[in-house]
Parts: C-alpha cells; sequence; structure tokens
C-alpha cells in the first residue's frame, strides 16, 4: 500500500525536512523504496530515491537538502515490478520535464508499457507508477501542454484503482487525481498539499478537502481547485476542519489497526482480482497447475497461510477436480521430501515471503527438482526470488500482528484459481468485494453480542464441515491469537470423536456452515445442544438452521464457493470484540511476530 504526499508553497524553500517527516508519517502503511522530487522556481527538477528504508536512503541520499516551490514523495510497497532504484518513485517522463507519483494498482501497466515503447517513449522500469506519468505525457504532448486535458485522457487509459501527483516543470501548479485509492488535500498559509491520507497533512494544516473518485485536484499556494474528469468543468466543495488526533488518523478513525484491516477487506479483494485479471503470470501459474494432473500439486504454508492452503485445496477438488495436498511447512518436509521429484508442482504461501519453515520446505522442493510457485505480499522477498512464478496477494501494509486481508486475499486467489483451472468465468467473483462489504454491515453488530457472551469463557470450539473447515480452523486461530482463550478448530464430524466431552452447560461451540450443509451441521449442532452446550451458527439465513442454533451471525446469500470467505469476516469480529472486552490491544497480542525468520 503505497503512499503519495505533494505540496506547492509560494516561495522557494528547504522541503527536503517536510518531505521527510511526511514519509514518516506515511511509513505505518508499509514500503519497500523511498523517494522525493523538488521543483525550485526555474523549473529544476531534483528526483532522488532508492530500496530501503526512509532514515538510511535519506541520510544516504541527502533529502534533506532537497530544496524548491513544489515537493512530491512517494513510499512504494512494490505490486508491479520488484523493489529497485529504477521501479521506486518518483518517476520522470521521457524528456525528464514532468514528475510524479501514484499509490494504487494500474492493471492494464504491461499493456501500456509496451504501448509506450512501441510509441517511443523512455520506460526505465516496469512500475504502474511510472505508467501513470508517461500515459499523461504521451497526452501532454499530443495536447499542446493542457495538463487537465492529458490527465482526462490518461484516466481513461489507467485501468485500476489508484491515485496520483504529477506536476510540469514549468507550470507552477501540483496536480493531483483519485480513482479508487484514498486522496485528501490541505489547505494552509502559503501552501496547499496532497496525501494519500491525512497523517502527513495534519502537521501542517487542518483545513482539509477530501478528494473523491473521477476528480482532479489542481493546487496553488493559494489553495485548492477540484474539476471533473467527466465533463473538465469546476466542482464547488468547501475544505473541513480536522480537530482529531494524528494517531487516530493513522487509524483511518478506527480504534485498532485490526478493526481497520477488517474494514478493507472488501477493497482489498476487489483490488486483487482486477489485478489477476491483467496479469500475465497467472497464465503461467495455471499452466503449471495443469501439467502432470496424476500427480497432487502440494499447497505448503504455516499458520494463517496453511488454513489458506486447506481451503485452496477445496476448491481445487470441488470445482476444478484438481487433487491437492495441503501441507505445514515443516510438516512438507519429513512427509513429502522424500517422495517429490521433478514431475512434481507446489504452491508455497507465505503473506511476507520470509517464512522460515516455508523457505525451508522450498529447499528441499528445489533440490529434488520440482517447480515452485508462490503466493506471497511481499514483492523482492525470499519467496519471490525463489520462485519459478509467483502471485502477489496485493494487501498493501498489515500492521495488526493477526492477519486478516492477507487470508481473505489468500483465499480469493485460490478460488480464483480454481474458477479458471474450471473453466468457469472468473468475472463471476466480481460480486465478492460487494459481498464482503455486505458481510461486514449485517454481522458487526451480532459479532459484538457474541463477543460479549464469550468473553469469561477460557475453552471453546469452532466446528466446520467440509468447504467450512478451513474457516474454523483459522477462525480458532484468530481467538487463540488476541484473546489468549484456547479455542479448538475441528471438522465437525470429528467433534463427537472425543473432544464432544468437553461441552457443559451453556459450553460454546460456534458453528460454520455453507448452503448446503444444513442438514448435516443441524445434527452436530443437536450433539452439542442435548448436552447442555449453546450453539452459535455461522451461515446464511436458514429456518431450520435457526431454530436448532441458540445466536446466529447472518451472512448474505451466495454461491456455495463464496460462504468459506464471507464467514471469515464475523469470525474475525468476534475475535477482535472479545479481544477488546478483555482489555487486550488486538493489533500486538504477547509472544508474537508478523515474520516468524526462525526455524
Amino acid at each position: 500500500m503505497c503512499g503519495i504526499f505533494g505540496i506547492i508553497t509560494s516561495e522557494e524553500q528547504p522541503l527536503g525536512p517536510v518531505l521527510i517527516e511526511a514519509a514518516r508519517r506515511l511509513a505505518y502503511r508499509g514500503y519497500d523504496s523511498v523517494g522525493c522530487a523538488t521543483v525550485a522556481a526555474d523549473g529544476t527538477i531534483d528526483l532522488r530515491k532508492d530500496v530501503g528504508r526512509i532514515g538510511e536512503v535519506s541520510a544516504r541520499l541527502g533529502f534533506a537538502e532537497m530544496r524548491g516551490r513544489r515537493g512530491i514523495t512517494q513510499l512504494r510497497w512494490a505490486t508491479f515490478g520488484a523493489p529497485s532504484q529504477a521501479n521506486a518513485q518518483p518517476h520522470l517522463d521521457s524528456d525528464g520535464d514532468l514528475v510524479g507519483a501514484h499509490n494504487g494498482n494500474v492493471v492494464n501497466n504491461v499493456q501500456l508499457r509496451e504501448l509506450f515503447i512501441r510509441e517511443g517513449l523512455t520506460v526505465r522500469g516496469t512500475n504502474d507508477g511510472e505508467t501513470c506519468v508517461h500515459a499523461v505525457e504521451r497526452h501532454y504532448d499530443r495536447n499542446g501542454g493542457d495538463m487537465i486535458a492529458a490527465i482526462r485522457a490518461a484516466y481513461a487509459d489507467l485501468e485500476g484503482d489508484y491515485a496520483f501527483v504529477i506536476t510540469h516543470q514549468n507550470d507552477h501548479r501540483l496536480y493531483a487525481i483519485k480513482k479508487g485509492s484514498g486522496l485528501v488535500a490541505g489547505l494552509g498559509e502559503g501552501m496547499s498539499c496532497v496525501s494519500s491520507d491525512l497523517p502527513s497533512i495534519l502537521p501542517l494544516t487542518r483545513r482539509v478537502l477530501y478528494v473523491r473518485d473521477g476528480e482532479i485536484a489542481v493546487l496553488t499556494p493559494d489553495g485548492v481547485e477540484l474539476y471533473s474528469v467527466a465533463s473538465g468543468e469546476r466542482i464547488a466543495r468547501e475544505p473541513e476542519w480536522y480537530d482529531g488526533p494524528i494517531e487516530v488518523a493513522e487509524k483511518g478513525g478506527y480504534p485498532h489497526f485490526m478493526l481497520k484491516e477488517i474494514h478493507e477487506q472488501p477493497a482489498v479483494a476487489g483490488e486483487l482480482l482486477h489485478l489477476l485479471d491483467n496479469s500475465p503470470h497467472v497464465a503461467r501459474f495455471l499452466q503449471a497447475l495443469q501439467a502432470r494432473r496424476e500427480r497432487p500439486v502440494h499447497l505448503v504454508g504455516c499458520g494463517t497461510s496453511y488454513h489458506a492452503c486447506l481451503l485452496g485445496a477445496y476448491y481445487l477438488g470441488q470445482l476444478a477436480g484438481r487433487a491437492a495436498l495441503p501441507v505445514l511447512g515443516p510438516q512438507f518436509i519429513e512427509q513429502c521430501g522424500a517422495c517429490v521429484g521433478p514431475e512434481d508442482v507446489a504452491v508455497f504461501v507465505s503473506q511476507s515471503g520470509e517464512t522460515k519453515d516455508v523457505l525451508n520446505a522450498v529447499k528441499v522442493m528445489r533440490e529434488r527438482g520440482g517447480q515452485v510457485l508462490g503466493v506471497l505480499n511481499v514483492l523482492g522477498s525470499t519467496l519471490a526470488q525463489q520462485s519459478d512464478c509467483y502471485l502477489p496477494l496485493a494487501c498493501g501494509y498489515e500492521i495488526s500482528v493477526p492477519a486478516t486481508k492477507t487470508f481473505v486475499n489468500q483465499a480469493v486467489l485460490f478460488l480464483y484459481l480454481a474458477y479458471r483451472l474450471a473453466g468457469r468465468n472468473a468475472a463471476e467473483l466480481d460480486v465478492l468485494p460487494g459481498l464482503l462489504a455486505q458481510t461486514l454491515d449485517a454481522t458487526e453488530g451480532a459479532a459484538r453480542q457474541v463477543a460479549r457472551y464469550l468473553e469469561p469463557w477460557s475453552a471453546l470450539h469452532y466446528l466446520g464441515y467440509g468447504i467450512t473447515h478451513p474457516i474454523a480452523l483459522e477462525a480458532a486461530l484468530k481467538l487463540k491469537e488476541i484473546t489468549y482463550a484456547h479455542c479448538e478448530g475441528m471438522f465437525s464430524s470429528e467433534f463427537k470423536h472425543g473432544p464432544l466431552s468437553a461441552v457443559h452447560s451453556d459450553y460454546p461451540v460456534l458453528f460454520v456452515t455453507a448452503p448446503g450443509d444444513e442438514g448435516m451441521m443441524i445434527s452436530h449442532i443437536n450433539e452439542v445442544t442435548t448436552r447442555g452446550g449453546h450453539a452459535i451458527a455461522i451461515a446464511a439465513e436458514h429456518p431450520a438452521l435457526r431454530a436448532n442454533a441458540d445466536d446466529y451471525l447472518v451472512v448474505p446469500q451466495a454461491a456455495r464457493e463464496f460462504m468459506p470467505i464471507l464467514a471469515t469476516l464475523p469470525a474475525q469480529l468476534v475475535a477482535y470484540y472479545m479481544s477488546v472486552a478483555r482489555g487486550i490491544d488486538p493489533d500486538f497480542p504477547r509472544n508474537l511476530s508478523k515474520t516468524l525468520t526462525v526455524d
């Protein structure tokens, strides 16, 4: 999840310290490279950028020395193009008279880069931020230097969700455009600024103007004007006064990053689907999965990523008829290390791309000559470098230790692959982001109530049947991570083979049910309730299921294969609200780390 900041002032001044501070306030979004550009009063552009952290790159390249009347800084979280100096932002156009940076994903990046190269533009990297600059450049050069017209035309060329800021060395204005990604402008004395979000603006001014999708913001030292992309006409909107703390602004108004990231899931799922539809790597990935169908494909992960692998195995088996074997990273070495070879393919899943247990398994797979496919959230990570082919999760940075949006996007990615392998139209998945948003609206209140019931319990169970079994495991893990209660996730049919002895008066058991499995789950619910247990259902509305459950978290009606993904959200909310009720910070639970780089 990149972060951008731009500023324009009435007089030339040291802008380096301002850009450094703005970048630091955007650092919570996550990044792998950083850059700054300033434009002096005479139009000279000073651009400095590289891979690394703000403090190190700033000291090495002298960001603090940079001066000008206009400035842009960007923190890049790599999605298109590996982390490198060439792909770091901001970017110049072919002639070096335009400079700009973006946040988001331009999903037709590859196609546009090929077009630009054919047209003779100077394309230096593979990053879609550079694509935004060239998209403006080609129209700007054709129309005689009308920046608003060029941006409007580029907007039609650029597919995906993004925001970008751009300026020309001889145009004493700063321009910004919004399409999906966040963008807010700030108005102060003798300056105006624009950013991906509030934290980098608030130290400079509390007068803010929220830019909406399909709008161009034109910044001068005296203020900000808004124009419609569709009509080119000016839009009248008054700025607002923000009087909240910066810390709340960093969390988007949410009390914890975990809750913010739960609510980001509809958007990031949509971004991932757009990316997959336009990624040239998907075809290679599918080709590897289709090959040697007589051999099962191994799906390898740890913790939450393993649960995504388990769900992926259900998807590949049920929808595409492709046998898949989900395996824990360290278990892969012990169980499969001696029997895999050049004819085998394995998908290794790690949000960080640095999980040691997974990388150990990759090493064994390589030694045995098998094909390594990667699913990861961090481009440039070790897993990305060691994979024959990989697909990014496009989640942006996940600050809260418990995985939320990375798990959902892993599940969405496996569902997408299963659809493609089955020959189904992946456009059917475009309803998923909307269904996820509906699920949050429909279940958040009920999740609070369930969490209040669960708060005093130190032990409980999550049960799933078939395709919802992985969600029972993931939901149980979330509770264990951030409430410190013991929660066991199980295949519901197995509960009667021993663990049923744990049930006593009011003992809570949560049941995750997909359409078509209600009859089986009602039987399993009654095994609990007849022994005094308290049954909580997470499912679409079903009269018979409701009649047998004590509490009900109602998920929207949807296709059977969508239910595991939708049911994940209320399970996350239950864990979150139970954690808060216990006085625990869900973002930073004890004893846990986001990236495990030890055996």
